[in-house]
């Protein structure tokens, strides 16, 4: 991966603009507004995903697979921090000095004379920013956005609005969320992850302190988690609303019934309660809601309408998305790939499941993440009744001698419970066998494992 530059400064007119890896969620949100700006884009990625596809739809010239030739004459790149350093297309742009800017700073380009609200934490930022989008919309405002992911009732991950607000998922994983000139924070949580590119734990938290520090109005963190209650006690004298289960919470979810394809909650603020039910399952999306809210009335809109309001979210793409069924079985996919994503996600579904089994079909992502968290990965993934793991998505790394899925299916206590399946063609045949009428499976991992689900559904019918 490269090491982003962040002295690099931003033109001022950023021109032609060519996205190296433009298919991610994240910038392929950037290139969507800049297109809408009439910035002509170009860029490159690996595959023909559905993201590319819109953005060709709206005038981008977008090349599959990276090769110098792509790269054509733009005035600014953009890159993410999972670029190879070697990628043809941006050694040939550092050759020609053309300005190579990160995906943050574009990012934070868009959002300058904005208002700009900045959701980040190691779980939860796109499903949290999807239901702040959605309540803004459903409250009379027309905010701009980027998201890490399409919201499924606006088939988009970014808009540019025309109202002064400006909402973002801020990404942790490099540091780049510390480069915003924010003025409302949201801190989901402060899970440890990204140690690989912190060294530790405290330089991690004190990382999401500099972030919640930053905000100029004021700051929405969790009450809860125990990364981000130590993050809480290292904040400047400033506006501070916490959220979660605890007594002390500004916005305290008092009850919380997740038992089945809905979750409904009761929530206490400024002495009022208040009731909500989502479209979604999961206690982890109450503990969202109460975030969303937490921001809402911090902005200064009243309860329970926007409580009114998150209730609209229907979700986001990626994040339990149901893509068929076939012989009875449902196959489901998620985004999850840290430990405790996973366990949140297969408590959801297995309130959804009922009676039938949950088949689980995982991804690891990162060699490093796996090495540090192969056995809290088997502990949560524990929670199917069969799981089916494959071999790791390497993303930005390169391999590790001796880390492979293997760790993670060793470390089950249940052997009969796991099957290491590291060929990915042999995969969905040894999910399906494992299914039955009123089963679920579900394809887990933040890599391309989504791309399996036809070929699940193929084996089911097969």
């Amino acid at each position: 991966m490269i090491k982003p530059d962040f002295s690099q400064p931003v033109p001022d007119d950023l021109g032609v603009v060519h996205f190296i890896g433009i298919g991610g969620s994240g910038m392929s949100g950037i290139a969507r507004i800049l297109l809408g700006m009439g910035h002509r884009v170009t860029g490159s990625d690996l595959r023909d995903t559905s993201n590319v596809a819109a953005l060709r739809e709206l005038g981008a010239e977008i090349f599959i697979g990276h090769d110098a030739a792509n790269l054509g004459t733009p005035d600014t790149v953009v890159v993410t921090s999972a670029l190879w350093p070697t990628n043809p297309e941006y050694v040939l742009a550092k050759e020609r000095g053309i300005p190579v800017i990160h995906r943050s700073q574009a990012l934070a380009y868009l959002t300058t004379k904005k208002r700009l609200v900045a959701i980040a934490g190691a779980h939860g930022k796109t499903t949290s920013t999807g239901m702040i989008i959605t309540a803004l919309l459903g409250l009379g405002v027309d905010p701009s956005f980027v998201n890490g992911g399409v919201i499924q009732s606006l088939g988009a991950s970014s808009a540019a609005g025309k109202d002064n607000l400006f909402v973002i998922e801020a990404d942790e994983s490099d540091g780049s969320f510390l480069h915003y000139d924010t003025a409302i924070a949201l801190v989901t949580n402060v899970d440890p992850d990204h140690l690989d590119h912190y060294g530790s734990l405290d330089a991690f938290e004190a990382e999401f302190a500099k972030f919640a520090n930053g905000a100029k109005e004021f700051v929405a963190i969790s009450s809860d988690d125990p990364g981000a209650v130590r993050v809480t006690k290292l904040l400047n004298d400033k506006r501070v609303l916490t959220f979660g289960r605890a007594d002390t919470a500004d916005v305290r979810l008092t009850r919380v019934d997740a038992s089945g394809p809905m979750v409904n909650f009761d929530i206490e603020y400024a002495g009022n309660d208040i009731s909500g039910a989502l479209a979604i399952p999961g206690e982890h999306n109450a503990l969202n809601a109460a975030g969303a809210l937490a921001v809402l009335v911090g902005l200064g809109f009243e309860a329970e309408a926007a409580l009114r309001a998150i209730e609209a979210f229907g979700g986001t793409e990626r994040r339990f998305e149901l893509h068929g069924e076939r012989r009875g079985v449902r196959v489901y996919d998620d985004f999850a790939h840290h430990p405790t994503e996973v366990a949140a996600a297969l408590k959801a579904a297995r309130a959804v499941v009922g009676e039938g089994k949950l088949i689980t079909v995982f991804q690891p992502h990162l060699y490093s993440r796996t090495r540090l968290m192969h056995r809290e990965f088997a502990e949560a993934l524990a929670l199917s009744d069969q799981v089916v793991v494959l071999d790791i998505y390497a993303a930005r790394e390169d391999p590790e001698p001796g880390v492979t899925g293997v760790l993670v299916a060793d470390s089950f206590e249940n052997q009969a419970q796991v099957h290491y399946v590291p060929l990915w063609d042999d995969a969905p045949a040894v999910a399906a066998s494992l299914a039955a009428t009123g089963d679920f499976i579900i394809t887990m991992g933040c890599g391309d494992v989504y791309r399996m689900v036809p070929a699940l559904l193929a084996a089911l019918e097969a």
